[in-house]
């Protein structure tokens, strides 16, 4: 797929992505591209239709990593899976940054508004971009007979429905087209969260039936969607149903989750083998990935994505200690690009992982990594313990993505990160198992088939496991285990801490402390203020 983004211009890229979703009938941008009436000739045309699909989670423009293909000031801050990462992270205790972006500032503050910033504006025009390119695909594809087709079509329709997914976990109620009701300078409606819900469940459900014509586990290449794909997004649907729709489904979340696993994955054998460089590469990380998102220094360059947790999560400083501490030797560093941005706060790493002789102060690391569990990824190096939104060097950095290989290699010769992201993998199934089995069971749970996934996950990170859990520990596994891949507020919203005073962090709510109760309706984003005053079908949502 790395080798097959294709320069299309079926549709021209306007601000309002309302409008791009309701017309297909748009002038390519140059009048020497190709349009969608005459791109699709052949299959080969619809592999490359496909892999543009794909290509809309990855990449800011089609030619330059520096320029960006929809309205923003910075093409980096403009890509799909990094401001996920920021929105999802940032808004919560588990990152923090000393950048002085308005959307930083208003993510790690809860204080953005309808006006959008960077991060509001790359996730809905980029969520609407793919649903846009997926629907174009699928028009196209309509009662053609072509060998090989149907897989093609099953893909884009659970690409389509991730996008969805995505935005109506962030927006909740975003306007909605499918290739059934579009065209005709119509522009679309909204149907609300739960009737969304439905429609993103339907989807899945059938194309994760064992007779459906999406591709099946292994039949494409890694890192295409599969049947397990599909499978996977419904467990993690039915987990936070009782967010998107007010009815809970646990029963729904196990079953799903069991089926994911039973699909022939497994777990790779070492869990910082996930993040590296070579992690698309690596069967053994491979194994556990059920959807990623592929990246490629040489072909498919971008600043978002793995690119900004590598360079974005460690200063100087920092990197020296840890390329000393893996010993890479004096006077080298963990990254070829140290942006001195990304922060974890001290309470974030103390109230989650099991970490062995922490100390500040010092010009080591800060902590025992062979005693600890082998999921912290942390540095403290030159800095103080408390973090200070206006003090670089403090807290904790983080370097669970780096520019390592699986062979201990350090790959400082391209600023661009080739490390995949992995979007869905299989210890998140182990954890939705176990968290819908311990809600089925009142809050605490000696189920012995959710004992045992945790401890599968547990022994992977050097640690042991009790005789039962509970949900606030497999909360603090979560933290642990899905660190900066893009969980952390859907989880505090399931459990009811990303609003409550009771479970402050440092700014939250825009108050150092975080003693603070945010208000109920930021549970959810604004839809883009551009998009509802031009569009007169959609309501903005409550509060905005």
């Amino acid at each position: 797929m790395k080798k097959l983004i294709y320069t299309l211009a079926i549709v021209a890229t306007a601000f309002s992505m309302t409008s791009c979703l309701g017309d297909l009938d748009t002038v390519p941008l140059n009048e020497t591209d190709k349009t969608g009436e005459t791109v699709y000739q052949n299959i080969q045309d619809f592999q490359r239709g496909l892999a543009y699909v794909y290509g809309s989670f990855s990449l800011s423009s089609q030619n330059d990593p520096g320029k960006a293909d929809i309205n923003v000031d910075d093409a980096g801050q403009s890509e799909f899976i990094r401001q996920i990462v920021v929105l999802n992270e940032m808004s919560t205790d588990a990152m923090k940054s000393i950048w002085g972006d308005s959307y930083i500032t208003e993510t790690q503050t809860a204080s953005w508004t309808a006006g959008g910033n960077a991060a509001l504006v790359a996730t809905y025009t980029r969520g609407l971009i793919t649903v846009t390119r997926a629907n174009e695909f699928l028009t196209r594809a309509a009662g053609r007979d072509m060998e090989g087709l149907p897989g093609l079509i099953a893909e884009a329709r659970f690409l389509r429905a991730y996008a969805y997914f995505v935005l109506m976990d962030l927006y909740g109620n975003p306007p909605f087209a499918t290739e059934e009701n579009i065209g005709g300078g119509s522009l679309p409606g909204q149907i609300g969260r739960p009737a969304l819900f439905a429609w993103i469940e339907g989807e899945l459900k059938a194309l994760a039936d064992p007779n459906s014509a999406m591709p099946n586990v292994g039949e494409v290449p890694y890192p295409r969607a599969t049947k397990g794909s599909a499978q996977a997004l419904l467990a993690r649907l039915y987990l936070n149903a009782e967010v998107y729709t007010g009815t809970p489904r646990w029963e729904d979340a196990r079953k799903a989750a069991e089926t994911t696993i039973g699909m022939g994955y497994g777990l790779c054998s070492n869990y910082a083998h996930l993040f590296l460089q070579d992690n698309g590469e690596n069967p053994d990380a491979q194994k556990e990935m059920i959807f990623a998102i592929g990246y490629d220094r040489n072909q498919m360059q971008s600043w978002g994505g793995t690119t900004h947790l590598v360079s974005g999560s460690v200063h100087d400083a920092a990197s020296q200690a840890i390329a000393k501490e893996l010993g890479f030797g004096d006077n080298t560093f963990m990254s070829p690009e140290r942006w001195n941005g990304y922060h974890i706060p001290n309470e974030y790493v103390e109230a989650n992982f099991e970490m062995k002789n922490v100390s500040w102060g010092g010009t080591g690391i800060g902590y025992d990594r062979e005693g600890s569990d082998k999921r912290a990824f942390f540095c403290n190096t030159g800095c103080e313990k408390e973090f200070d939104l206006k003090v670089a060097e403090t807290g904790w950095r983080c370097w669970k993505f780096n520019s390592m290989d699986s062979q201990n290699q350090l790959h400082l010769d391209n600023n661009f990160s080739s490390a995949d992201f992995p979007v869905i993998r299989l210890a998140e199934m182990y954890l939705i198992y176990a968290e819908a089995q311990a809600r089925l069971d009142n809050g605490i749970t000696t189920d012995a088939k959710a004992l045992g996934y945790i401890k599968q996950l547990r022994d992977r990170a050097g640690l042991d496991t009790p005789a039962s859990i509970d949900l606030d520990f497999i909360l603090k596994e979560r933290a642990c285990e899905l660190m900066m891949e893009g969980h952390r507020r859907t989880d505090l919203i399931r459990y009811g801490y990303f609003t409550s005073m009771s479970f402050p962090w440092p700014y939250k709510g825009g108050v150092p402390t975080g003693a603070v109760e945010i208000p109920a309706y930021r549970t959810i984003f604004p839809l883009l203020d551009n998009d509802v005053a031009e569009n007169s079908n959609l309501t903005q949502n409550p509060g905005y």
